[in-house]
């Protein structure tokens, strides 16, 4: 979300970074698309019923990338929504936040929030790799490497269709998404097919136009452009008990957004997703 003015465009997108360019010795890509879809299906399944506190940190930054101001500190209450697909659907998966507090305090009734603040409901990035959502993408070997100490295979992933960008004003924030203007990679576990880590990056500058009301009302400038959008998620495995299980979920979110024409180009989000805890059937909590 953005404001004209002092925009930020928050999008959900990734950075890349290197590899050792090697094919794995097992190079099927199919089978291994295909165990990396079960592993996020079981994920999803198994993700329902855990929920986490994410404490989340908008810091602006100057022309240097160093920090500029105090950040923005928000806390919420995570979980996963799983939709099975109907016959001849496609699932649907979406993460849920309650907001707890801003800057160490509950939020006001009534209280919105603020243009760059993470959305309530959010679509789950790995619902990529099920086999119903598979074909929107390109995948290839990006060769292997190691993340937590495990060795991991990589893949490369882009759209493969130039899906059109979709611009949403609500008042004075905007919502951007490029869908056909991103490419990412993937490290998943060489063994388990989990994946640990997954990055993606805005492949060029996005120009778009900014509403005349606003420009009359705000002196907004008549387009912003959007020159990078970088996010890198983490995984790692937590471990519950009674009945013990371990389950590899989110860790980390490291996000950059840097455009032009705006009163604050250059924001860092930091998301850190800590206190695990799990429902069971009968109604217990375990941590």
């Amino acid at each position: 979300m953005a404001r004209p003015g002092g925009v930020v465009v928050a999008l959900l997108a990734l950075t890349a970074s290197a590899t050792a360019q090697r094919t794995p010795p097992d190079a099927d890509l199919t089978a291994r698309l295909a165990q990396i879809g079960e592993r996020v299906r079981e994920y999803y399944s198994r993700a329902q019923s855990i929920i986490c506190r994410e404490t989340v940190h908008l810091q602006p930054l100057g022309a240097d990338m160093m920090p500029s101001g105090f950040p923005r500190r928000l806390v919420y209450e995570l979980r996963i929504s799983w939709e099975p697909a109907a016959e001849g659907g496609v699932p649907k998966a979406s993460v849920h936040r309650e907001l707890l507090t801003i800057g160490g305090r509950p939020p006001r009734p009534g209280q919105e929030p603020g243009c760059t603040d993470p959305r309530a409901v959010s679509p789950e990035p790995l619902a990529m790799f099920l086999p119903e959502r598979r074909h929107e993408f390109a995948f290839a070997w990006a060769g292997t490497s190691r993340v937590n100490n495990r060795p991991t295979v990589t893949l490369s992933y882009r759209p493969a269709t130039a899906a059109p960008p979709a611009v949403t004003w609500q008042d004075d924030c905007v919502s951007v998404d490029l869908p056909g203007m991103t490419r990412g990679r993937a490290w998943a576990d060489a063994e388990t097919g989990e994946i640990l880590r997954l990055d993606e990056s805005l492949t060029r500058t996005f120009e778009f136009p900014v509403p005349r009301e606003l420009q009359r009302r705000n002196g907004a400038p008549p387009t912003l452009a959007v020159e990078r959008a970088d996010t890198s998620i983490r995984y790692r495995p937590v471990t519950f008990s009674d009945p013990d299980e371990t389950v590899v979920l989110p860790a980390s979110v490291e996000s950059l957004t840097v455009f032009r024409r705006t009163g604050q180009p250059r924001l860092r989000t930091t998301q850190v997703f800590t206190e695990y805890r799990r429902f069971l059937t009968e109604g217990r909590i375990v941590d």
